[in-house]
């Protein structure tokens, strides 16, 4: 089956002129022959690859004349919306922060439905592999209620279980020691707030980067509070932290369970909290996948790929706990 379906100027500049090579990923999720010349589009392959191909050229253009970028990942979000019969736009259009002319929002369905659950709920736990935007939103979210006073602080927190008896070897006090581990925390602070301001919230105690042994004995009350890499916490950690909420706050939690650094046999508090808060109200799991990585096409496949050996590894040791050892 042969299609042509012809776009408006502006559209066809929009799919020929993106790096990222939005015709390339079209033929990838796709499966047919996609051409374009002039701005007439053509599809050939099998009918329901072809019907397929139409619909989310359809989307494409839907976006670009609404005022939306797009490049490959797009085709990604647009599939995935297709697949379960979820509108793409209303992803798109929801801002969560802006910096220096930089929109954060959700970039697919996934990521839509996590923001929305963390706006609703007050714990919410985003789990699935790297990449796929849960710490990032996560502390975008948080940075826009401190600057809407909608909280009086951020709390951001990482178990330091990779460190271990290698702090000893490196120089300075605690923190100093953390600090590599808590680095990417930062990172992405400084990528939504400029650094002056950054460094003053710091200063007033508005803004915390530290490890979760520093969380014990607290009480976080009007704090946003982002626990990051939680599969690396042990059972008696993820409930010492969850117990750390206090009046007007709000708490996320982000890992993936197919990363696990913890000793052999030493189970996961990501794993088995899912199974202890799965049902109380208030408390929501957003679930992400290989579709929801939004950084190069690779790392997708290679998420993939690993979660696949992975299984198979599982499978044939006759081991269900779903770690990453």
């Amino acid at each position: 089956m042969q299609q042509v379906l012809t776009v408006s100027n502006d559209v066809a500049a929009e799919l020929a002129g993106v790096v990222d090579g939005v015709l390339d990923a079209l033929r990838d999720h796709t499966g047919c022959t996609v051409s374009m010349r002039g701005n007439r589009v053509t599809f050939d392959g099998d009918d329901a690859r072809v019907i397929a191909a139409a619909a989310v050229l359809a989307e494409l253009v839907s976006l670009v004349e609404g005022g939306h970028e797009i490049n490959s990942g797009t085709v990604d979000a647009v599939v995935g919306a297709l697949d379960s019969s979820e509108d793409i736009r209303a992803a798109l259009d929801d801002v969560v922060w802006r910096h220096r002319g930089t929109k954060i929002g959700p970039k697919t369905v996934s990521q839509k439905r996590y923001v929305d659950a963390i706006r609703k709920n007050t714990v919410t736990f985003g789990i699935g592999p790297a990449g796929t935007g849960k710490t990032y939103l996560a502390m975008a979210l948080a940075v826009r209620a401190l600057s809407e006073r909608e909280v009086g602080r951020i709390i951001l927190t990482r178990p330091a279980v990779e460190a271990g008896e290698k702090l000893g070897f490196l120089p300075g006090d605690l923190l100093a020691k953390v600090d590599p581990y808590l680095r990417p925390l930062y990172d992405a602070l400084f990528d939504m707030l400029d650094a002056d301001k950054l460094t003053a919230y710091m200063e007033k105690g508005l803004i915390e980067v530290a490890p979760l042994a520093f969380m014990r004995g607290r009480t976080f009350n009007d704090s946003f509070i982002v626990l990051d890499e939680a599969q690396n916490t042990s059972p008696e950690q993820m409930q010492m932290f969850l117990t750390r909420l206090g009046f007007g706050s709000k708490i996320v939690v982000t890992g993936d369970v197919t990363q696990i650094d913890l000793p052999r046999g030493q189970s996961s508090g990501l794993i088995e909290v899912q199974k202890i808060l799965a049902d109380i109200e208030g408390i929501g799991f957003v679930p992400f996948g290989h579709q929801d990585v939004v950084r190069h096409k690779l790392v997708g496949r290679i998420v993939e790929a690993y979660r696949i050996h992975t299984e198979l590894r599982h499978a044939l040791n006759g081991d269900g706990n779903g770690s990453g050892h």
